[in-house]
């Protein structure tokens, strides 16, 4: 059985989006516009965690019944957090320094349940993968770069793209490494008394 709540999603990640329609799940999408460069914190999980909430309330405040969702994601690699690169440079100067090395993707997801105009409860998680990156040669990144999927995606690699081949292994949550926990988004809206099944549209 179903439950007559909408489901908004405060992000305009298409990744982030397919993963919740694959779950079984429809949500609105209404993008945040929040300004990432002025959210920072000391450590990346807890960034992950702030620019997750600030996403969620931004579109919260324009909703009156809703369960809001924001998400963000940064790779933490030798203590630096990594969103998408700058440019084409950025983008090959990483992927030679990440060669053959690991790096953990942190992922921010807030959950905010609206009823009645109000924000009447906020739950903020935040999912760690570490991430086992191949050893691409020079020919494969420059093939790989030629296609613009870097510049796209938070560490300059994603498992749900043409990156897959130069990750060779994750210890975590896959989904999060993608953009978004569904595992946790389950355990979030439990918190609420929601079974994730309620939500499926049929």
């Amino acid at each position: 059985m179903s439950v007559d709540r909408r489901l908004v999603l405060a992000s305009a990640s298409p990744a982030r989006l397919a993963l919740m329609r694959q779950a079984g799940l429809t949500p609105e999408v209404v993008v945040s516009h929040v300004d990432e460069s002025t959210v920072r914190a000391a450590r990346v999980g807890e960034q992950v965690a702030l620019l997750a909430a600030a996403k969620a309330k931004a579109v919260a405040e324009q909703q009156t019944d809703a369960l809001v969702v924001g998400a963000d994601s940064l790779l933490e690699f030798r203590g630096q957090p990594l969103g998408k690169p700058a440019d084409l440079p950025d983008a090959r100067d990483r992927w030679q320094r990440m060669s053959g090395r690991s790096g953990v993707l942190h992922t921010g997801q807030a959950l905010f349940d609206v009823q009645g105009g109000q924000v009447v409860s906020r739950d903020v998680a935040v999912v760690s993968t570490v991430v086992h990156f191949a050893s691409p040669t020079p020919r494969e990144i420059e093939a790989y770069l030629a296609t613009g999927e870097p510049l796209a995606v938070a560490g300059a690699f994603t498992l749900d793209g043409l990156g897959a081949p130069f990750v060779r292994r994750v210890e975590g949550d896959p989904a999060a490494v993608v953009g978004l926990s569904l595992a946790t988004l389950r355990a979030q809206l439990a918190k609420r008394g929601l079974a994730i099944t309620d939500l499926w549209r049929r």
